[in-house]
């Protein structure tokens, strides 16, 4: 992609930006969105940068500009590149545990006995979501001494929470979903990259697209024992009746996508269920662990 159009940006408008695919709908070839940290020192200053194939147009700039209402846009011509490595080279690889997560330009980087994983995921690995990410393999970490034979992992985006599930866990049955179907081609590709087999068998990934638990595949492997969901805060609350019943008394629910201030908010919808906290994690993007009443 030969054009690149960056926005200054606070973090939470960083946090907030949509599916590329969402926000240019009706245009054939949308653009490759990246954000990032440019200082740790300054954690709220951010930046996104768009990729485009040809030169934007002023309706797609009008589009990116609302992303970013204090900034103009900055327009630069590149040369031929390979925009992929470009975009994902300073995105930094997760280390959480055993756990190792990275880019394919880190595939040189990965740490002897790592159960390392290749998550082509974009924008993903320069937001928030990086933190959540980090949080959810250290929360699974954290279980890997209880045995756990039925596993969902709701909101899956990459597939990488149920690949780490799996890993732990390898003779059990799981199945990843997300409401939107480009995330399961995502999860169904990063899935073949890492060896994770797709299928209905222990051992093995089901993959669905649901919106929340509304689908018979999740409803034909319920109850679970335990349930991970990495999306926000607001939908986590309101499935919590929906999980509460999905899942079998004395099931474990890691629940994250919620900044440490929405914790509260989550704990009580939880707590309206019966559901005790295990471990509150620490930091600004928090991960519950909760327990179901046995």
């Amino acid at each position: 992609m030969s054009w690149r159009v960056t926005l200054s940006c606070t973090r939470a408008e960083a946090e907030a930006v949509p599916d590329s695919d969402a926000l240019f709908a009706m245009h054939e070839q949308p653009p490759v969105l990246v954000a990032d940290e440019p200082d740790p020192a300054r954690p709220d200053d951010w930046r996104l940068h768009a990729y485009f194939e040809a030169q934007p147009s002023t309706q797609e700039l009008i589009l990116l500009t609302r992303l970013a209402k204090s900034a103009e846009p900055e327009i630069e011509h590149l040369a031929e590149i390979d925009w992929v490595t470009m975009s994902q080279a300073g995105l930094e690889p997760i280390r959480a545990g055993r756990f190792f997560v990275h880019t394919p330009t880190h595939r040189s980087s990965i740490p002897d006995g790592a159960t390392a994983f290749e998550i082509d995921a974009g924008l993903a690995f320069g937001t928030g979501q990086h933190d959540t990410t980090a949080g959810c393999l250290r929360a699974l970490e954290a279980l890997a001494g209880r045995d756990f034979a039925n596993i969902a992992d709701i909101g899956t985006g990459t597939g990488l929470l149920a690949f780490a599930a799996l890993a732990l866990w390898p003779r059990a049955m799981a199945i990843a979903t997300d409401i939107d179907p480009i995330s399961i081609d995502v999860s169904q590709d990063n899935a073949a990259i890492n060896g994770v087999k797709i299928g209905h068998a222990p051992g093995e990934l089901l993959l669905a697209v649901a919106d929340g638990m509304d689908h018979p595949f999740l409803t034909a492997r319920a109850p679970f024992d335990l349930l991970i969901a990495n999306i926000l805060a607001g939908p986590l609350i309101d499935l919590a009746p929906i999980f509460a019943n999905a899942v079998m008394p004395g099931a474990t629910l890691v629940l994250a996508g919620l900044l440490n201030s929405q914790a509260d908010a989550v704990i009580a919808a939880y707590g309206a269920q019966g559901m005790a906290v295990a471990e509150l994690g620490a930091g600004e993007w928090c991960v519950l662990m909760l327990t179901a009443p046995s």
